[in-house]
């Protein structure tokens, strides 16, 4: 089963699914000595129209490195699908009371304890440049019997189809 996108505007929806599927992600920024630096957030977003949203304190390293170098990659995997999206964009960094209050979700209290009246409580918005995913053909059992054929074989398994978005 093929999931080749038609038009560009398809691609752009696959990826919103896949994100939204996967919804926790590592954002990657770039370190203040160069080292790129992962760390897990939960996506606020759904809706993916070229801008991915996440809380986060003002005072925290994911946000000082945002303010240097504004280049980030946020990556989603999701296991059960067999699916994975790599986005690329640029962040910024501000507290919006209105989107805030647009994306507060009642769990981000375990973070943020006094709600959108948390000190030093912002947003990060990612805004995408391209984005990349990868769709798995197949189940688990039938990648890892891919992987074993290859061993055996030296020809590579079929890992899956591979698109590129732009936004």
């Amino acid at each position: 089963m093929s999931n080749e996108p038609t038009s560009p505007a398809e691609a752009r929806e696959r990826v919103t699914e896949l994100a939204r599927d996967a919804r926790i992600c590592m954002l990657t920024t770039i370190a203040l000595d160069g080292r790129q630096v992962s760390r897990p957030m939960g996506l606020q977003e759904i809706e993916f129209d070229g801008d991915l949203w996440f809380f986060a304190y003002a005072d925290s390293a994911k946000v000082r490195q945002i303010r240097v170098n504004p280049e980030v990659n946020v990556a989603f995997s999701d296991q059960k699908h067999h699916a994975w999206v790599s986005v690329s964009g640029t962040a910024t960094e501000g507290f919006d009371r209105a989107r805030a209050e647009q994306l507060w979700n009642p769990l981000l209290k375990t973070w943020f304890p006094d709600g959108l009246d948390t000190p030093g409580l912002t947003l990060i918005k990612v805004h995408a440049s391209s984005a990349e995913y990868w769709d798995s053909p197949s189940s688990t059992v039938v990648n890892l019997f891919g992987f074993a054929k290859a061993a055996v074989t030296g020809r590579p398994p079929q890992a899956g189809e591979n698109h590129e978005v732009s936004y």
